[in-house]
């Protein structure tokens, strides 16, 4: 990032070339007025000389500028006054005019230094602002990745605090269900005669098996065993049977027969992103049916999930084509992917014609981290 062009050219650089540069301005001058000398009458020569000797001010230096006034005046007496000898003195109006042109040509030399010197200190001070500009821009970046690897850090401490919860309410709160369910069955056997506790122990009955299925769902949504045990697969199918049973939306799965299996960060964060665009279909789009296409090439996996709701509004879209202010679940989707290498990308091509999400998963770097990941654990 450059902070704009504040100075004019910058001034010669070497000093034979500041030197040769303000003399030949001069000689130019003093050779352009003696040709025109005849023609224009004798003022000319200063009038030339001034624009020659402000140059040499400015762009050559107070050195060079001097000794471009030194010659100045020599060229003048010699070549435009009268007697031209070396001790010869001019008269009156000539000497007064070579004062005039001496004063001026001074005052041009010290305004030029001075000016020369403001505008170095201007560049040295532009170059400072420059440098710390980009400091700053390198800071914000390794402050925008800190961010990035934090965000990642909170999903999959999220994702490993899911997996616990859903083993916990399967293993313990589960089994002690099942225990008391049967204890109630048993008790149901032995009170026959007593009509109205039999029924009372038969809808506790049904309550603790609802309440057992609620369980089991919500450890699964939580974290679906067959994500571990079986692959994305079947947890995708398992997901997707249930979502359409709840909600009424006919979704199409298209997964490859021979889809292996990926890495568990892989799996997880694909698994994620199709729950929560099925979810956000159900909550928003309206639409009576969903596509997913889920394709492998050997560099990457692409995932697709489209419907023929609502679309997005155009206030809204920008929010969402981008990395905009959109929704928690969007930004979500966003970081997961981004740890992993991954784009999100969204498109809607207007009110009533639907949505499609397509995101894209790098294999190889996720591949080597899966696989350094498990010699670590072993270790």
């Amino acid at each position: 990032m450059t902070i704009g062009p504040y100075i004019s050219a910058p001034p010669l650089k070497g000093t034979v070339q500041r030197y040769a540069m303000a003399l030949s301005a001069t000689l130019g001058a003093l050779l352009v007025s003696r040709a025109l000398t005849p023609f224009v009458g004798t003022s000319f020569p200063y009038i030339a000389l001034l624009p020659a000797l402000t140059f040499a001010a400015l762009f050559c230096g107070v050195g060079p500028a001097r000794l471009a006034t030194v010659v100045a005046l020599l060229g003048v007496k010699y070549w435009f006054t009268t007697p031209a000898h070396l001790l010869s003195v001019p008269d009156a109006p000539q000497a007064l005019t070579l004062v005039a042109f001496l004063l001026a040509s001074s005052l041009v030399v010290v305004f030029g230094e001075v000016h020369r010197r403001n505008k170095e200190e201007l560049r040295r001070s532009q170059a400072d602002l420059e440098t710390q500009v980009q400091e700053r821009t390198a800071e914000l970046a390794t402050a925008n990745e800190e961010l990035h690897g934090l965000t990642a850090r909170l999903l999959q401490l999220q994702d490993e605090e899911r997996r616990r919860i859903a083993r916990e309410l399967h293993d313990s709160v589960g089994q002690s269900l099942a225990a008391l369910n049967m204890n109630l069955s048993s008790l149901g056997a032995h009170l026959d005669r007593l009509a109205k506790a039999a029924s009372l122990v038969s809808d506790s009955t049904v309550l603790v098996n609802d309440v057992t299925k609620d369980i089991r769902t919500i450890s699964y949504l939580l974290h679906p065993p067959l994500l571990d045990e079986t692959g994305l697969g079947s947890a995708l199918k398992w997901y997707i049977d249930g979502f359409a049973e709840r909600s009424k939306i006919r979704v199409e799965l298209q997964l490859p027969e021979n889809f292996d299996r990926l890495p568990r960060d892989l799996e997880t964060a694909i698994f994620r992103l199709v729950q929560e665009c099925l979810t956000n279909i159900h909550r928003h789009s309206g639409s009576p049916v969903a596509k997913i296409v889920i394709a492998k090439s050997k560099n990457e996996v692409r995932v697709e999930v489209e419907d023929h709701g609502k679309g997005i509004p155009p206030e809204k879209k920008p929010q969402f084509l981008t990395n905009g202010t959109s929704g928690v679940g969007i930004r979500g989707m966003r970081e997961r992917l981004h740890q992993l290498g991954g784009t999100l990308e969204i498109s809607s091509e207007g009110i009533g014609r639907g949505t499609t999400v397509a995101a894209r998963l790098p294999l190889a770097n996720n591949l080597e981290m899966a696989t350094a990941a498990s010699a670590s654990s072993k270790l």
